[in-house]
C-alpha cells in the first residue's frame, strides 16, 4: 500500500510530543490493523502537498478544527484538490473534517450539528454488514469530536452508518470514496484530553457523560480494517451486492 495522508491540522503543543500529529495517529492505527507499505504525510495548513497524487493507491483526509466550509485560503486550496481527485476517481478516505469536505465537494450541505457538539464514545447503526471486514456487524462504537456534520447524503452515495445524533455518520460512493464522521484513529486518552480542554464549553453533564463513555472502549481498529479493504479494492460498489473487478 502507498497512502497519501493529508493532515489537516496540528496538535495542541501540550500533547504534540506524545501523539505527533493526526497523520502519525493514522499511520499507527493502520499498521496495527495490518497495513504495510509507505505512508506519506503532508500538512495542508502549512501548504504541503505531493507533487503528484498519481503514485498513491489512495488519499486519506484527516480531521481538523477548521470548518469544511471555511473561507480560509488553505481550506479552499484543499477543496480544489479534492474536487480534482474526485473527478479523477482517485480513492479517497475522509474522516471528520475530511468526511465533511468530501461530502461538500460532492454537493451535500455541511453545517453545524443542530444538536450541538458530538463528543466521546458514540454508538452508530451499521447498515452494511456485507462490507468487507465489517464481519456482519449491525452496530459500531467510535470516538467522536465534532460540532459540524454532513446534513444530507451525497447524491448516488450509499449510507453505511447512522445514528439519531448523526444521520450521515459514514458513506461510500462506488469504489472510490469511503468517509466516516467519527475518529477511528483516536485513543481514549486523546479523547479525554479534548474533553478536558473544552470542559467549560461542553458543560458538566456532557463532559461527565463523555468521560464515562471512554471507559467502554471503541472499535476504531475495525474501521481501520475496513479502510484497508477499501484501499486494496475489496469494497462493494454503491447500490450493489457484488465486488468490483479491480
Amino acid at each position: 500500500m502507498k497512502l497519501c495522508i493529508l493532515e489537516n491540522d496540528y496538535l495542541d503543543p501540550a500533547i504534540e510530543a506524545r501523539y505527533i500529529g493526526y497523520g502519525a495517529m493514522f499511520e499507527r492505527l493502520l499498521q496495527t490493523a495490518g497495513a504495510t507499505g509507505e505512508f506519506d504525510i503532508f500538512n495542508t495548513p502549512r501548504g504541503q502537498y505531493p507533487a503528484s497524487f498519481d503514485a498513491y493507491d489512495a488519499v486519506l483526509l484527516t480531521g481538523s478544527r477548521a470548518d469544511a466550509f471555511s473561507p480560509q485560503a488553505w481550506v479552499l486550496t484543499l477543496r480544489q484538490k479534492v474536487e480534482e481527485l474526485l473527478q479523477a476517481k482517485k480513492k479517497l478516505v475522509g474522516v471528520c473534517f475530511g468526511h465533511q469536505l468530501i461530502a461538500l465537494c460532492l454537493g451535500s450541505e455541511v453545517g453545524r450539528a443542530p444538536q450541538g457538539w458530538g463528543v466521546g464514545r458514540m454508538q452508530y447503526q451499521w447498515l452494511a454488514p456485507e462490507w468487507p471486514q465489517a464481519q456482519g456487524r449491525d452496530g459500531i462504537a467510535l470516538l467522536a469530536s465534532h460540532q459540524d456534520q454532513v446534513l444530507a447524503l451525497p447524491a448516488g452515495a450509499t449510507l453505511l452508518a447512522t445514528s439519531e445524533f448523526c444521520p450521515v455518520a459514514a458513506f461510500a460512493l462506488d469504489d472510490h470514496v469511503f468517509c466516516v464522521q467519527a475518529h477511528p484513529e483516536f485513543v481514549e486518552d486523546y479523547s479525554a484530553f479534548l474533553l478536558n480542554k473544552r470542559r467549560a464549553l461542553f458543560g458538566e453533564d456532557k463532559y461527565a457523560a463523555g468521560m464515562q463513555g471512554l471507559t467502554q472502549g471503541h472499535e476504531g481498529l475495525a474501521v481501520a480494517r475496513m479502510m484497508i479493504a477499501f484501499i486494496e479494492g475489496h469494497t462493494l460498489c454503491a447500490g450493489t451486492k457484488h465486488f468490483p473487478s479491480n
